[in-house]
């Protein structure tokens, strides 16, 4: 089984982010399961959402407490919270940053990854230039990065999923998926 947990703030798209990852996973003939977990429920609060990924029935129903992956769509979010906490050793962080993985080697034991997902989301114009919405763009490098499913389950998923600017949200992936540097 694998499981991902993601990390962002109330209003980046983190729980969109991980149910549109479980569909892509789906397209691909996965069981998947996907859910959030709120605190105060406000924009710019942090937020959690998880995913796991398998090819039998998933039968476990508690949160994911060492995830094999992270995605963290608020680079701000590192240092302020534990965003590594139970993390498998060799386990991939995909950040959200216009700093190269080397910059966060205070991550040490960790495979890190980074993409600049707010500007490509400004690029394309979903969100605001001060509130971007960068979870599309950020699951573009995930599936680079990880390997675990190809860019086309992706944009498959992103098209039954997302409810507006489905062009946007689409090419935002994909530009991250060449763009993201490891």
């Amino acid at each position: 089984m694998i499981e991902i947990r993601f990390h962002g703030r109330g209003g980046q798209g983190a729980v969109v982010a991980s149910k549109v990852l479980a569909v892509a996973f789906f397209h691909e003939n996965l069981s998947v399961q996907s859910f959030p977990a709120f605190g105060v429920e406000r924009r710019g609060a942090p937020v959690m959402a998880f995913l796991r990924v398998n090819r039998e029935p998933i039968q476990l129903r508690v949160n994911i407490y060492e995830p094999d992956h992270i995605v963290v769509l608020d680079p701000t979010l590192i240092g302020a919270i534990d965003v590594t906490s139970g993390l498998k050793p060799n386990g991939w962080i995909i950040i959200n940053s216009h700093q190269p993985p080397e910059m966060f080697g205070h991550l040490k034991g960790f495979r890190i990854a980074t993409v600049d997902a707010t500007s490509i989301a400004i690029r394309n114009g979903l969100g605001s230039r001060t509130n971007p919405i960068v979870n599309t763009a950020i699951l573009g490098a995930f599936a680079k990065v990880t390997g675990l499913l190809g860019i086309d389950s992706i944009a498959l998923a992103i098209r039954e999923e997302v409810p507006g600017k489905k062009n946007e949200n689409t090419k935002a992936a994909r530009e991250a998926y060449y763009e993201v540097k490891v």
